[in-house]
């Protein structure tokens, strides 16, 4: 039977307005967060889509975000849907990370933070145990955009640099579930309610 999983970014915050490096750190949601959560709240209820389950990372930016989008419903943090940590780069100005690939391949650990393989290894593994629960057929899951990207670049079928690399803050990613595989069937911008696939 094929489930569905709805992986979401959180909304803005702090430090994404200041441009700072936030992983494995964290920093409260902006009031632009706040209301970015709350229209992706209006995009699951005006889709008639109802969770069974709900589960967040467990950084503060996350498990607010859930909260706002589906009220008072009972969730479950997981420390393997937390973002990409960036060892000493943490809480510092974006603009001193190097670009490029092969810098989230390896390059934080030598800083103590991830390396791109790890991040994936953990989010796959989480995500594979969520979906395969028989109770679970709608699911929603909040995580980060680092990680979220290094899901999905174990499932993209399409050219590798296709991939967008920064999504908006409460980008909801629909994914098919069905005999242990994940599909992505769309990437929703709430805040315009468009397709960004």
């Amino acid at each position: 039977m094929k489930k569905k999983l709805f992986l979401m970014r959180h909304g803005e915050t702090l430090f994404n307005q200041l441009k700072k490096v936030q992983g494995a750190c964290d920093s409260p949601l902006t009031e632009k967060g706040i209301q970015q959560a709350r229209r992706a709240k209006d995009y699951f209820k005006e889709n008639n889509i109802a969770f069974d389950h709900l589960y967040s990372s467990t950084q503060e930016r996350a498990s607010d975000t859930l909260e706002i989008v589906s009220g008072s419903q009972n969730y479950q943090r997981l420390k393997a849907l937390k973002e990409m940590g960036f060892g000493s780069f943490e809480g510092e100005q974006q603009f001193l990370q190097p670009q490029g690939q092969e810098y989230f391949d390896s390059f934080y650990l030598q800083f103590g933070g991830e390396s791109m393989v790890q991040v994936q290894a953990r989010m796959t593994k989480a995500l594979h145990q969520i979906m395969e629960q028989d109770d679970h057929q709608t699911v929603l899951a909040v995580s980060h955009n680092g990680a979220c990207i290094s899901f999905l670049q174990t499932i993209w079928q399409k050219e590798k640099q296709e991939l967008i690399r920064a999504f908006p803050n409460c980008a909801i990613f629909t994914l098919a579930y069905e005999n242990q595989q994940f599909q992505l069937e769309d990437i929703i911008d709430p805040a315009t309610n468009l397709s960004i696939l």
